[in-house]
């Protein structure tokens, strides 16, 4: 299985994402740290979200004609 820019920046926010879970179950950060890290495990949950849309379209394509046009321009 080839590595894609997306399987990496998958993996890496999925890491980045189970890490701020983490952080904020430890009930020792503020307030303030915990909005912030709450607020980009958001973006990360939208961004992984956005990637798994678009790797699902991938194969609904390939499974009905075979082909896979850049979906990325859609």
């Amino acid at each position: 299985m080839a590595n894609t820019k997306d399987q990496i920046d998958f993996e890496s926010s999925l890491k980045k994402l189970e890490s701020i879970v983490s952080k904020l179950e430890n009930n020792d950060i503020s307030l303030e740290d915990s909005v912030q890290s709450f607020e980009e495990g958001i973006r990360l949950v939208k961004d992984c979200q956005k990637q798994l849309n678009d790797a699902e379209l991938k194969v609904k394509k390939l499974l009905e004609d075979g082909t896979v046009t850049d979906l990325k321009d859609k």
